[in-house]
């Protein structure tokens, strides 16, 4: 799991600023890459033009959006030291081409791929009952690896819309099918989840 908490501490250290609420759907492909600049993780100098009551929390907007480039990839490899690659490649994609959707930027961006764990080599049971502890220990690192499990989900299904609001039902229908089915990988879990109402 080691290399689990190792993805939350590199989210937590990236200087993207934190945005404190759950909230409005955001649609990929209809989302240009400036109002994703400006209004979604904000910098320093455009904090003010963030909009905190509409937006879920900066981290847990690019870990999702991480893994859902990665699942979109057709990859179903965790790459456990790659966020801080993945979060500054989309911002200078999306500052060059800022009128381009955040889809097209998301296609673009080829962050490192360094230290990968195969999704398909680890157990569910193990997973949920990691998940568990580090739930206890950690919640913040625990939930920000499960937002990058929520989009890589999303992107099995074929969708390309984040709905914060639903991040909890994930976790549970996620959890659940562990509990289910506690032989599977974590790699069949997940598209088994993605066709799942949440």
């Amino acid at each position: 799991m080691s290399t689990m908490k190792s993805i939350a501490a590199l989210a937590i250290a990236t200087c993207l600023l934190p945005l404190a609420s759950r909230a409005a759907e955001i649609n990929l492909a209809t989302l240009s890459c400036d109002k994703y600049e400006n209004e979604m993780v904000g910098t320093p100098d455009n904090s003010a033009a963030a909009v905190p009551a509409q937006h879920p929390d900066s981290i847990d907007t690019v870990m999702w959006l991480f893994g859902y480039s990665v699942g979109k990839a057709g990859e179903h490899v965790m790459y456990g030291d790659a966020l801080t690659s993945f979060g500054f490649a989309l911002d200078a994609e999306c500052r060059n081409n800022p009128s381009t959707s955040l889809l097209q930027a998301l296609a673009a961006v080829r962050p490192k791929r360094d230290k990968p764990m195969d999704l398909t080599t680890l157990n569910c049971k193990d997973f949920g009952l990691r998940h568990a502890e580090s739930m206890q220990s950690d919640a913040s690192s625990a939930n920000t690896i499960m937002m990058w499990l929520f989009g890589y989900s999303v992107a099995q299904s074929g969708s390309h819309v984040f709905d914060a609001s639903k991040a909890g039902a994930f976790a549970a229908t996620l959890q659940n099918r562990c509990t289910e089915h506690p032989g599977e990988n974590l790699y069949e879990v997940l598209v088994a989840v993605s066709h799942a109402p949440h």
